[in-house]
């Protein structure tokens, strides 16, 4: 039984909520000439619940190959993924800050999805979960969207927001799991863990 986990994300946030649960980890980050991107391309008419699903399971195979092609001590591998959802439509990284604009000016005044799924591979077997949350926004004006999107901080972000940032002041009801809007839902997280029989 390994006393660590790996973690394949770049996102501070998620490290940092891993660091909540007490839980010792090491970075498990892409090489350089791997092509992340493409993993997170969305299929025709894909539903969002299955998107993030796939995609998580896409970025936890190539961790595995990563794991064993550097040649690491085995300890099981934790991938995460999140999506913003309003209907059917699938919110992910803004392209740009005009990007970021109208992803905000459709969410403003509205209820969406936050949809995050955490899977753990550990050898053989894999474990996953979804968490499923709601956000709603109140209405948000030019000058609001202007100013945020200039902060920089919708870059990189699915939705074009962090609720953990300058957006808490955009919210006025969350329904669901905070910390897996932010990235990682811990409840669920802590689940996996014990099921690999990882203390968290």
């Amino acid at each position: 039984m390994s006393d660590f986990i790996y973690l394949a994300s770049q996102s501070p946030r998620r490290r940092q909520l891993l660091e909540q649960l007490g839980v010792r980890y090491e970075l498990l980050l892409p090489d350089d000439d791997e092509d992340t991107e493409a993993i997170e391309a969305v299929l025709p008419g894909e539903a969002p619940a299955r998107y993030v699903r796939r995609v998580t399971g896409l970025k936890l195979d190539a961790a595995a190959q990563r794991l064993r092609r550097r040649g690491l001590p085995r300890a099981p591998v934790l991938c995460s993924d999140t999506t913003v959802a309003l209907g059917r439509t699938i919110y992910g990284k803004p392209e740009d800050e005009r990007d970021a604009a109208r992803m905000l000016r459709e969410l403003s005044g509205s209820t969406h999805r936050v949809l995050t799924a955490v899977a753990l591979q550990n050898g053989s077997r894999r474990h996953e979960a979804l968490s499923d949350s709601r956000v709603t926004f109140a209405a948000l004006s030019p000058r609001q969207i202007r100013e945020y999107v200039a902060t920089g901080e919708p870059m990189g972000k699915a939705g074009a927001y962090a609720v953990q940032g300058r957006a808490a002041a955009f919210i006025t009801r969350i329904n669901g799991s905070y910390p897996g809007i932010m990235g990682l839902p811990l409840h669920e997280t802590a689940q996996l863990l014990r099921a690999c029989g990882i203390a968290a």
